[in-house]
């Protein structure tokens, strides 16, 4: 086990003196991975993998991480009749029973989660506070899915006819597809796991081809668990891989329902796939969430968690802030003191409590970075900070390899929800400020563009809540009031409206997605009425 002293140690060795490649080596070791050979990307109650090599690269510093070999088709096909097998055994076991091994696998996460917050740290990028924070929430979910297997109740409902009675009943649903994103490794898989282990269905995971570590070690935890209550493994198989393994798992008969995270233009391709073969889908897309801040706003709260709601994560949650609109009445004060926000930070080892800012994911990712601001350019926005790469004179040696990006705030000529700069989400630390003058049209601008995901006012007028939170108010999944639109809590449903899905997961009312609802009609009486009145018979 990777002990807190150890870890604590690691956190403060200066860079000149211990680079990440040799921290990785022991946070690595910790979750039982071996990065001096290729690691097996599959499981289905075995390890193997024969499929092309995938590499880990931390983004922090642009060295390999470790080689993971993903799934052959042959291999995949295994892992979805594995998969189906193992759900067959275990839809039997008294759901009870099944939030008892959440339990466990509870347990066992939080055993190992400095070390697996590590690991998000390494592999997708965000600092360390997130990565632990990240594994929290898988903590969390399944401590809720433990009492949760004790409430998965249908419900009686009355019947018109005499002697009768209506049940609605839920069960199992059969094998569920996990396609995560790269920007919550381990967490947006443990939302879909808990829910559907609950549930007593099997789970099947591909995660991102850019995350394999945070995968395998979450699935070695896991599978320990099952193992030692004699439960198949593969009632939480994995199968790494790229494109061709995710379309042929969108499109196997095996497989019940599909949960995928990631663009709406993937996430449009899934859902038309899914559906077309009569599959249950859900999907969490893209968010270009707005806040909006009214001049009666405290401001010593909205500034930090706007800046917090850009910044945090460079701006790779799907709940990160990437559109302002301010009351004109407070535009100078709110900007200068985000401004200043935003001046303080400065990139560093996202493994150093310290740092606030970690890099982009991907060279990828830079990519689209640059072309934002060339696009915003181009539009005649001003950049009042931020704008570009930071140069390698800017950062610590280690991280010259890095792909970090300074945040940028831009003010656009004009508000036009059906410009691009508006509309588009781009998955970088980008924050767009807009200026009106009345809650109508900021509330009109919110839900003017394609995605739904989450929004925030900014006000302490309850006239002003009745608005935003009601009908004519925010279209958004999450609308909040006086808290920012990043960092939702596990307890509600997650999830977005109009192009972000209209999935749901996590808490509320998501665990009914994953189980398959039959009306029960029972007749305990000496006659077979009809309902309706309708009388079929042929005499008279």
């Amino acid at each position: 086990m990777f002990s807190r002293r150890a870890l604590t140690t690691l956190q403060r060795a200066p860079l000149s003196r211990r680079t990440l490649s040799s921290r990785a080596t022991a946070v690595l070791s910790a979750l039982d991975l071996h990065s001096g050979r290729e690691l097996p990307g599959v499981y289905d109650g075995e390890w193997r993998g024969s499929g092309e090599t995938l590499q880990s690269v931390c983004p922090a510093t642009g060295e390999v991480l470790a080689n993971v070999q993903s799934a052959t088709p042959a291999e995949l096909q295994r892992a979805l009749e594995r998969s189906r097998e193992a759900y067959e055994v275990f839809r039997n076991v008294p759901a009870p029973k099944r939030g008892e091994i959440l339990r466990q696998i509870r347990e066992a996460l939080v055993a190992k989660k400095d070390a697996l917050g590590a690991l998000v740290s390494l592999e997708m990028g965000k600092i360390r506070t997130e990565g632990v924070g990240e594994v929290q929430e898988f903590v969390d979910i399944a401590d809720y899915a433990v009492g949760l297997s004790r409430m998965m109740n249908g419900r009686v409902v009355a019947s018109e006819r005499p002697g009768h009675s209506i049940l609605e009943v839920p069960n199992p649903l059969g094998v569920v597809a996990v396609l995560s994103a790269f920007n919550f490794p381990v967490a947006v898989y443990g939302w879909n796991l808990a829910l559907s282990l609950a549930a007593g269905n099997a789970t099947l995971w591909k995660p991102s081809p850019s995350t394999p570590l945070c995968s395998i070690a979450v699935t070695k935890i896991v599978s320990a668990v099952l193992e030692r209550n004699g439960v198949p493994g593969a009632v939480a198989g994995l199968v790494t891989g790229g494109k061709e393994i995710g379309v042929n798992v969108v499109d196997s008969k095996l497989v019940d329902m599909v949960s995928f995270t990631g663009s709406e233009a993937v996430g449009r391709q899934v859902g038309q796939a899914v559906q077309s073969r009569f599959g249950k889908v859900l999907l969490e897309l893209g968010g270009n969430n707005a806040a909006v801040v009214m001049p009666d706003a405290d401001l010593d709260m909205a500034v930090p968690s706007v800046f917090f709601g850009a910044v945090g994560t460079a701006g790779q949650r799907c709940t990160s802030t990437r559109r302002l609109y301010l009351h004109s009445s407070i535009v100078p004060s709110f900007l200068s003191r985000l401004e200043s926000l935003y001046q303080s930070v400065r990139p560093g080892d996202p493994l150093d409590p310290a740092t606030l800012l970690g890099p982009l994911h991907t060279r990828a990712a830079a990519d689209v970075y640059h072309a934002a601001i060339e696009r915003l350019l181009k539009s005649g926005a001003e950049i009042m900070t931020g704008g570009a790469a930071y140069r390698a004179e800017d950062l610590p040696e280690a991280l010259r390899g890095g792909n970090f990006v300074r945040p940028t705030i831009a003010i656009p000529q004009e508000v036009d929800v059906k410009d691009p700069v508006w509309s588009t989400e781009t998955f970088a630390p980008i924050l767009s400020v807009g200026v009106f003058d009345e809650l109508e049209q900021a509330i009109e601008w919110n839900n003017g563009v394609p995605q739904g995901l989450s929004s925030s006012l900014w006000t302490r007028d309850i006239r002003n809540v009745g608005k935003w939170i009601g009908p004519a108010g925010s279209d958004a999944g999450i609308v909040n009031v006086n808290v920012g639109t990043s960092g939702a809590e596990i307890g509600a449903a997650f999830g977005g409206n109009k192009s972000t899905g209209w999935g749901r997961e996590s808490g509320g009312d998501a665990w009914k997605q994953y189980v398959r609802w039959s009306a029960c009609t029972l007749n305990f009486s000496d006659s077979a009425p009809l309902a309706q009145g309708v009388q079929f018979s042929n005499t008279a």
